[in-house]
């Protein structure tokens, strides 16, 4: 059964939260050029982003590392409306929708928070499933929001301390403007 439309006053600006993650054709240079179109979205401001993170894929084994981050807007796009704008900006970097899932991506934007509210139907859910469970999307979560309370989950804080982030790697800033790896020189 799907649950009623929720209803989201966009005459003001809501805070969200987007998960960033690519693992294919320069993912540094995909997930900043990301940040920069979300920054470019029609009734929407970037208010933050955060440092770039490497980490194993979830998913088929033998797949490249992933490069994660999180960004903060604030937008008076509806939820649904930004999903749409946030696929759009997906597809416009070359992903492609495939049927595997966990599939190598050039891009993959994730809505996770859009203000306080909860959402479950066939095409969306907020807080994003599993997000309780991925120290590549806590982590940069709570650098940009240390504060933040995820409805229904609790702490960013406390939900980190709940898993594993010896797997995380932060990339650092020379990494992140060149896209490329101290050991790859």
């Amino acid at each position: 059964m799907t649950a009623p439309a929720v209803q989201v006053d966009t005459t003001s600006a809501s805070a969200v939260h987007i998960g960033i993650g690519s693992n294919l054709e320069r993912p540094v240079q995909q997930v900043l050029q990301a940040r920069d179109a979300l920054a470019d979205l029609p009734k929407t401001r970037l208010l933050g982003f955060s440092p770039l993170y490497r980490n194993p894929a979830v998913g088929p084994h033998g797949q490249p590392d992933y490069v994660n981050a999180v960004a903060a807007i604030e937008t008076r796009l509806a939820p649904h409306e930004l999903l749409d704008a946030l696929q759009a900006i997906e597809a416009n970097q070359g992903r492609v929708r495939g049927s595997v899932r966990w599939a190598p991506r050039i891009l993959d934007l994730d809505l996770l928070l859009y203000g306080n509210c909860e959402i479950s139907d066939e095409r969306l859910t907020i807080p994003h499933p599993r997000m309780q469970q991925r120290a590549f999307v806590l982590k940069p979560l709570l650098d940009i929001a240390p504060d933040m309370d995820v409805p229904g989950l609790g702490s960013v804080t406390a939900l980190l301390a709940a898993v594993s982030e010896a797997s995380l790697q932060r990339i650092d800033e020379d990494e992140a403007m060149t896209g490329r790896r101290d050991d790859a020189l």
